[in-house]
């Protein structure tokens, strides 16, 4: 027997056997099955299962019902409802309507649920107590011990897969697919194949759940809730057979298992894997990680929590903010002084195009707007603070140089107004005001007791606010203060300004746009 391939006494187990004589199942006081063929299935740690041919049941069942569920032993079960006495009893009975290769005794079968029968004679049948082993104890000390301890969902996924093979479990290709939450990450896909040092990791958008090859494949199938996958590669298995089974195939795979990875908040994720063996999976191997997922599927989530908790940081107050968050900056109160250039950019006309466009247009226009915004000061080592109304606070934190954030700030903002006129020249109706500041600001946490805002407060973020509003009215799409006026690009002195809500006068500029003056 290959090292691989083990099957020791302690291993998971399924046993079919026949009982002898006649078999009597009731509810209350009326006969609803009656059989000379029944069987009982005994299992690793749970009570002996009945099954009755499905001939032989005398009570009333309906077509299948909508609930599935998955054993790898066993396959996909299917339920019905049962009519007895005049009530419906839900989900009643299950069976197997193509049981896998070590359940194929029970085929043509079903099994009544705790609570649909009241009674099961026996007759002179003894049944079995069910056995306990203790077949994952080593894959669940290293789960307990050690799995705790990685830092990475990607170096947990390699790691498991070799204590896999460790613990006799021939597998040659390993895939966790973990569900996010995300606005553009549908979740994330890890794939490892035995003799290759790299993990495969990617990271699919939403447009996976219109793709042919994902809704043809197991993932789709276990993440609809509609049951695991198992394929013996080499049998024909009409009802769950896969486009990737041929794939497999060519590479020289024999068994495969895609099973739900469940998490505490009923997401099924999916977890596969494909063995190499001649003979395929044994029972033990798939008892192994049948009875280990649910503590596998806890680490996976904590690296999910963890993952959605900086998705969604990054994606409401920033990657730059969101790290100080998640780093412990989350009391009022909470933050630096800073030196920073401050961009303030809204839309322009935004009341008469939203009475123009519509809702919904006028919502595609704002995002349209957002998305280039964003994009020009992430290009240039800014970060955007915050969306207000229809208009954008970013930040430049000088980082030990001034000249460069004013510098990176002003190319934004330029880069910005390129964007724009390009977008204008293809009908869009798109224009901005864009007013630049430098000082120094508070960054850092601000708010209520119990509704807090990580933003930047400070004589520069509110200038750079009004200089907006002020290169409306002087002719200018962009407007900062005198310090940028580095000669670098065409700037128009402006004098000193008085602006709202601002105490003394500003000495500003007007910025030429690198491309589009008009």
């Amino acid at each position: 027997m290959s090292l691989h391939h083990r099957d020791l006494s302690q291993d998971y187990a399924i046993r079919v056997e026949p009982l002898e004589g006649i078999v009597r199942a009731w509810n209350g006081d009326t006969l609803i099955a009656e059989s000379t063929r029944a069987q009982v299935m005994y299992e690793t740690r749970l009570p002996p299962a009945i099954y009755f041919p499905r001939e032989d049941v005398l009570a009333d069942l309906s077509d299948p019902t909508d609930l599935k569920t998955f054993c790898p032993f066993k396959g996909t079960a299917r339920y019905r409802n049962m009519l007895v006495n005049g009530e419906t009893v839900t989900n009643a009975v299950w069976g197997y309507d193509n049981p896998l290769p070590e359940s194929r005794n029970i085929d043509g079968h079903i099994g009544f649920m705790p609570g649909a029968t009241t009674r099961i004679d026996f007759g002179d049948n003894e049944l079995a107590k069910p056995t306990e082993g203790h077949i994952s104890a080593p894959l669940v000390d290293w789960l307990l011990r050690t799995a705790p301890f990685y830092k990475t969902p990607e170096e947990f996924t390699t790691a498991l897969a070799e204590q896999l093979l460790a613990n006799g479990v021939a597998v040659s290709r390993m895939s966790v697919m973990i569900w996010s939450l995300h606005p553009s990450i549908a979740g994330r896909h890890y794939i490892w194949r035995k003799g290759e040092d790299e993990l495969t990791t990617m990271a699919p958008s939403y447009e996976i759940f219109d793709h042919p090859a994902f809704v043809e494949s197991p993932l789709y199938h276990v993440s609809k809730g509609r049951g695991g996958v198992r394929q013996k590669i080499g049998v024909d298995y009409k009802d769950n057979s896969f486009p990737i089974i041929e794939d497999l195939r060519a590479e020289g795979a024999s068994d495969y298992v895609a099973m739900p990875l469940m998490f505490s908040n009923g997401k099924a994720n999916v977890l596969t894997i494909t063995c190499d063996h001649p003979d395929g999976f044994t029972t033990g191997n798939l008892g192994l990680v049948f009875e280990c997922s649910f503590m596998i599927g806890r680490i996976f989530e904590v690296f999910a929590l963890q993952d959605t908790a900086q998705g969604v940081l990054e994606t409401y107050v920033g990657k730059r903010t969101g790290a100080r968050v998640l780093g412990g900056d989350i009391r009022r109160g909470d933050g630096d002084e800073i030196d920073a250039a401050i961009m303030f950019c809204d839309l322009r006309a935004s009341s008469r195009l939203v009475q123009e466009l519509g809702q919904a247009d006028y919502i595609e226009t704002l995002n349209e707007f957002f998305d280039t915004v964003t994009d020009c000061v992430h290009e240039h080592g800014g970060e955007v603070l915050k969306f207000i109304g229809d208009a954008v606070l970013a930040v430049f934190p000088d980082d030990g140089d001034a000249d460069k954030a004013r510098r990176e700030a002003l190319t934004a903002a330029r880069d910005i107004t390129d964007r724009l006129t390009e977008l204008r020249k293809e009908g869009r109706q798109s224009d901005c005001s864009i007013g630049i500041s430098f000082g120094r600001v508070t960054y850092g946490n601000i708010g209520s007791r119990e509704r807090l805002d990580f933003t930047v407060i400070g004589h520069a973020a509110n200038v750079a606010a009004r200089l907006g509003d002020h290169g409306k009215k002087a002719g200018f799409r962009i407007v900062a203060t005198s310090d940028f006026d580095s000669g670098e690009c065409t700037c128009e002195p402006l004098g000193e300004v008085p602006l709202h809500n601002v105490r003394l006068p500003v000495d500003c500029v007007g910025v030429s746009e690198s491309k589009h003056p008009n």
